[in-house]
C-alpha cells in the first residue's frame, strides 16, 4: 500500500509540473497543490484510520519533501534578513530617512497589534472561554511542565538583559540563529552595517560604493536561493497539508473545538481589519486578497513566518510594486515586532481564559486595558517561526501574574490554530509596506511641493 500512496503522490508533482509548463499562474499551482493535500490526507486517515503504520510510513516520506522544504527557508531566512536590511537602508537618502521609515513601520506593527490583542480578547470572553475545570492528559501535563521550565529560563534574565542580549557579541554566532534573540540580533546586525555604510558614503563615497557592491552581489546570490524555493513552493505545500490532514487527531481537536472557534473568529476579525486598513490606505481590498493569497496561503500551512519571509518580500516588490526598501524591512520587522496571530490575538485569548482559574474576572476594564497593553509592548522580539506564540503566551501571561502552565492544555489544538495565526502575521507585514508606502511617499510629496513652493517665492 505504500508503493501505492507514493505513486499517487507523485502523480500529483507530475500534475503540479505540468501545470507550471503551461504557465499556469502561481496562485493557482498553490491553490491546487493546497486542496489536493487535503483531499489526500482525508483519504489517507478514512482510508487506514489515524495513527495506522502505512500512514507513519508515507508520512515519513512526504517529510523528505515538507521538513526538507522548511529546513531550506531556514537555511536561506537569516542570509536574506541581513541583505534585506542593509540593502534597503543603502538606498534610502540618508539616516534620516531611514529613522522615518523604521519608526513608521515599527508604530503601524504595534499599532495592528494592540487592535489584536482587543480582538483575541473580545473573542474570548464572546464564546465564554474558561480553563476551570478542563481536563488534562498526559500529553498536556507534560507540556506544560516543559513551558513551566523554559518559563524559569526566561525569567533568569532581567529586562535590561535581554535588551543587551540583542547585541550579538559574536558576530558568526548571531547568524547561525541559536542565541535567545536569534532575529532581532540579526536585524540590529543589519542595520548597524547598513548605517555605517551610509555614514561612510559623506566622506569616502568610494569606499561606500565598493562596500555596497558587495552587498549587491551576496543579495544575488540569495535572491537565486529564493528563486528557486519560489519555484518548488506547491510541492511542499501539498506534502505540508497533507502530513497535516493525515496526522490530525480530529477527537482532541472536538475537545476544544470552541477555542478553535474563538481563535479563528478573532483571526478573521483582524483580518477584516487589515482589509479596512488597506482599504484607508486607498488599496483595492479585493485586489490586495488575489496577490496576497499565494502568499498567506504557504504561511497558513507551513506555520512559519519567518519562512514565508521570500514569498513576502518577492510578492511586496513584485506584485504590490512597493520600493524595496519599504518591502524588505516591512517583511524583515513583521517577523520580529508585532505579530498579530501568534504575539496579540493569541495571549490575549490565553489570559482571559486562564484568569478566570485564579480568580480575575476578565470582564473589567482595568484588567482588559491592562492586558491589551502589555500584550503590545510584549510582542517585541517574537521569533517568526513554530514555537513563537507559545513565548508571547510565557511573556504576556507571566507578567499579568496568570499561570503559565495551562497553556498546555492546548497542545491537541496547537498546530491547527497556529496555522491561521501564522497566515494573519503574514498579512500583517504586507499591510504595513503597504501602509508605510502610501504615508512615506504622501510625506516626499508634500516635501516636493513644499519645495516647489519656496522656490518660487
Amino acid at each position: 500500500m505504500l508503493i501505492l500512496n507514493l505513486i499517487i503522490v507523485l502523480l500529483l508533482f507530475a500534475g503540479l509540473h505540468i501545470m507550471k509548463r503551461k504557465e499556469v499562474s502561481f496562485g493557482k499551482r498553490i491553490l491546487f497543490g493546497l486542496f489536493a493535500g487535503i483531499l489526500y490526507g482525508a483519504g489517507l486517515q478514512a482510508i487506514y484510520g489515524l495513527g495506522a503504520d502505512v500512514i507513519k510510513e508515507t508520512v515519513s516520506w512526504l517529510n523528505v519533501v515538507a521538513n526538507g522544504y522548511i529546513h531550506l527557508l531556514k537555511l536561506i531566512v537569516t542570509p536574506l534578513i541581513l541583505v534585506s536590511i542593509i540593502t534597503s537602508i543603502l538606498q534610502l537618502k540618508d539616516i534620516r530617512t531611514f529613522r522615518t521609515t523604521g519608526l513608521t513601520i515599527i508604530g503601524i506593527l504595534l499599532f495592528t497589534t494592540l487592535i489584536a490583542a482587543g480582538i483575541g480578547a473580545a473573542s474570548a470572553l464572546g464564546y465564554g472561554l474558561s480553563a476551570v475545570g478542563m481536563p488534562a492528559g498526559d500529553a498536556e501535563l507534560g507540556a506544560a511542565q516543559k513551558i513551566e521550565t523554559k518559563l524559569q529560563g526566561f525569567q533568569a534574565a532581567s529586562i535590561q538583559e535581554q535588551l543587551i542580549n540583542i547585541i550579538p557579541t559574536n558576530v558568526f554566532h548571531a547568524l547561525t540563529g541559536q542565541g535567545q534573540a536569534d532575529t532581532l540580533s540579526v536585524v540590529f546586525l543589519a542595520a548597524v552595517i547598513g548605517l555605517s555604510i551610509l555614514h561612510i558614503r559623506q566622506y569616502r563615497p568610494e569606499s561606500a560604493e565598493f562596500l555596497q557592491k558587495i552587498v549587491v552581489y551576496g543579495q544575488d546570490i540569495v535572491m537565486e536561493v529564493v528563486e528557486f524555493i519560489l519555484r518548488i513552493t506547491p510541492y511542499s505545500v501539498l506534502a505540508l497539508i497533507a502530513k497535516f490532514i493525515a496526522t490530525s487527531n480530529v477527537e482532541s481537536i472536538m475537545k476544544l473545538i470552541s477555542f478553535v472557534a474563538a481563535s479563528y473568529t478573532a483571526i478573521l476579525a483582524m483580518f477584516l481589519v487589515h482589509l479596512l486598513l488597506v482599504a484607508i490606505g486607498k488599496y483595492n481590498p479585493l485586489d490586495y486578497i488575489r496577490k496576497a493569497f499565494p502568499v498567506l496561503s504557504f504561511a497558513f500551512t507551513s506555520r512559519t513566518s519567518a519562512g514565508t519571509l521570500p514569498l513576502t518580500t518577492h510578492a511586496l516588490e513584485h506584485d504590490f510594486g512597493i520600493s524595496k526598501g519599504i518591502a524588505n524591512l516591512s517583511a524583515s520587522f513583521g517577523i520580529s515586532i508585532g505579530q498579530n496571530g501568534c504575539a496579540g490575538v493569541y495571549p490575549a485569548m490565553l489570559a482571559v481564559m486562564i484568569a478566570p482559574t485564579v480568580g480575575i474576572d476578565p470582564f473589567t476594564l482595568p484588567f482588559l486595558l491592562k492586558l491589551v497593553v502589555i500584550t503590545a509592548i510584549g510582542s517585541f522580539g517574537i521569533a517568526g517561526v513554530g514555537g513563537g506564540a507559545t513565548f508571547a503566551a510565557l511573556v504576556v501571561l507571566s507578567t499579568m501574574g496568570l499561570p503559565v502552565g495551562l497553556v498546555g492544555l492546548l497542545i491537541a489544538i496547537e498546530p491547527l490554530i497556529d496555522m491561521g495565526r501564522t497566515a494573519l502575521n503574514v498579512s500583517d507585514a504586507m499591510v504595513t509596506a503597504l501602509l508605510t508606502q502610501r504615508i512615506i511617499g504622501e510625506a516626499d510629496a508634500a516635501e516636493d511641493a513644499l519645495g516647489e513652493a519656496r522656490a518660487e517665492a
